[in-house]
């Protein structure tokens, strides 16, 4: 996985990575929660966006220091090139968690789902080299569209390949499956948990991704205390 620079219009994304570059010098030091990712992670509560974290995470986690560094539309090899041009520089976070991948889907006829896998598997690693402690909460790429569409087939088979790399040999990642809390029986998506793109999470999506992140981080906190 080459790390690369996300293309907006002109330098839309790039000024966008220098706000937040910015935004984690001004919070320098030690943070509850680092959070790292596209949209998905954006919409918790973003200083790009001026809000607050949501609903959902205050419920779970409180008032917590939190850095957020999640840019809708990046895939994993924006989030590289993101971690190696200053994206964390300065931060001692806590826990880190980190969903990716989602935006790869598009490319996963040229690429192919190991390469997907394996982009998030290069994200979490690069996260533990500048972290060597904190724990780290890897989530799997959230369901999307329906059965049988490419993205939510494909979002699958990259999930499938992820166990292979077993990212949680390190006894201080988690990898959390969170497919079985947002779809029916029949692999539907619960219509209730998104927006109406079939990928973006609703504030009850959130709560639930909350609901379910709240006992893994509480375990990989009380293992690093061992």
């Amino acid at each position: 996985m080459v790390p690369s620079a996300g293309f907006w219009s002109g330098t839309a994304w790039l000024d966008t990575h220098a706000k937040l570059v910015d935004h984690a010098r001004e919070n320098k030091g030690p943070v509850d929660f680092l959070l790292v990712g596209d949209s998905i992670t954006q919409q918790w509560g973003s200083p790009l966006d001026k809000k607050p974290m949501n609903a959902g995470w205050v419920k779970q986690f409180g008032a917590t220091k939190v850095v957020n560094i999640g840019i809708g539309g990046d895939k994993s090899q924006n989030v590289l090139w993101r971690l190696d041009h200053g994206g964390v520089d300065g931060l001692e976070p806590k826990c880190i968690v980190l969903m990716i991948g989602n935006n790869n889907m598009f490319f996963v006829a040229e690429t192919g789902v190991e390469a997907a896998a394996k982009g998030v598997k290069a994200c979490a690693d690069n996260l533990r080299r500048r972290f060597p402690k904190p724990p780290i909460v890897v989530v799997k790429i959230l369901p999307a569209h329906e059965p049988g569409h490419a993205f939510y087939e494909n979002i699958k088979k990259t999930n499938a390949a992820l166990d292979g790399l077993k990212l949680d040999a390190d006894k201080l990642v988690r990898v959390l499956e969170l497919t079985g809390d947002m779809v029916n029986k029949d692999g539907s998506i619960k219509a209730d948990l998104f927006t109406p793109d079939k990928v973006h999470l609703s504030d009850a999506g959130y709560a639930v991704y909350a609901e379910k992140l709240r006992p893994a981080v509480d375990a990989l906190l009380r293992d690093g205390k061992k």
